[in-house]
């Protein structure tokens, strides 16, 4: 057994790349990131649950998902404009969530109640999927699959684009709205936002789920790169408090690693396993987390 001198926790060096590669094989498939599931188990089975945890688990999105970016731009699925608008819209409140995790969410235990509630979301979230047809499947897409955008512009408060001979509008003020509250969620608890940010779009603003999954992909990398300097920057800001906020780099790069291998194995498992039965088994697990965390902080 290995101790990781950021965190503090003492396991085996293989551990965290073992667990980040079964539970991103199962997320992947599913459409969440991995960190959402990856941050319960450094908080109780790792111990790790002080503000430097929230910052490891960016690093992990870093490591784990650079190849599948690299598919996105090379398959010309990114849409750049609206990128670059729900990046830019999710940084403001990230630094927000970030401050609020280290001044008022330190404590273990109601850092594990705002977990409880941000999984209960999920849940919910492929509960609906699972109750209703996805968006690809009400617009439809091209026959022989091939992705191609155009006519991107902005508007009076809008940003437009052309999908598959559709146009499609957005408002900005809308993107910066949900964007910014987002951006609060993913800087407490560790996330890029992405993941939060894509069923918004796709529900309320009613884009295409083809054209959101590379603005959710690309925009949770780069805040997760911003996060972790912006984490790095408040462990200066409160060094009187004794708190560790900075990420445990050797953790989180062994997370990364897993996560990437996972990512990767569930694109191949994806053909073979029923999408519904995933999105079950992830119910349950996450339903689990969230009722042993909400009894724990009620004393039941």
């Amino acid at each position: 057994m290995i101790e990781f001198s950021v965190s503090g926790v003492e396991t085996y060096w293989w551990l965290p790349i073992v667990v980040a590669f079964c539970i991103s094989s199962l997320t992947s498939t599913a459409g969440i990131t991995g960190a959402f599931l990856l941050l319960p188990f450094q908080v109780s089975i790792l111990g790790f649950a002080g503000p430097a945890v929230s910052a490891t688990n960016l690093l992990y999105n870093i490591v784990a998902i650079p190849g599948g970016i690299y598919k996105y731009i090379r398959d010309r699925r990114v849409i750049w404009p609206l990128t670059g608008i729900t990046t830019l819209s999710l940084m403001p409140g990230f630094v927000l969530g970030a401050i609020i995790r280290v001044k008022y969410l330190p404590d273990p235990r109601m850092f594990k109640v705002f977990i409880a509630l941000v999984l209960l979301y999920l849940s919910i979230r492929l509960l609906a999927d699972m109750l209703r047809k996805t968006a690809s499947e009400k617009h439809g897409g091209n026959d022989n699959g091939e992705f191609y955008w155009s006519d991107c512009k902005f508007g009076q408060g809008t940003f437009s684009y052309n999908l598959y001979g559709t146009e499609y509008q957005i408002s900005i003020v809308g993107i910066i709205t949900v964007c910014s509250l987002v951006g609060i969620v993913s800087g407490i608890y560790g996330i890029g936002g992405g993941a939060l940010v894509a069923p918004f779009y796709v529900a309320v603003f009613r884009q295409h789920v083809r054209a959101i999954s590379g603005v959710a992909l690309f925009s949770t990398f780069v805040v997760s790169v911003f996060g972790v300097f912006v984490y790095a920057a408040l462990e200066w800001f409160y060094k009187e408090t004794g708190l560790v906020i900075s990420p445990d780099w050797a953790l989180g790069s062994l997370f990364g690693i897993g996560g990437m291998a996972g990512i990767y194995f569930g694109a191949v498992i994806q053909k073979f396993l029923p999408v519904i039965y995933i999105k079950i088994i992830l119910m349950i697990c996450m339903g689990i987390i969230v009722v042993r965390y909400m009894m724990g902080f009620l004393h039941f």
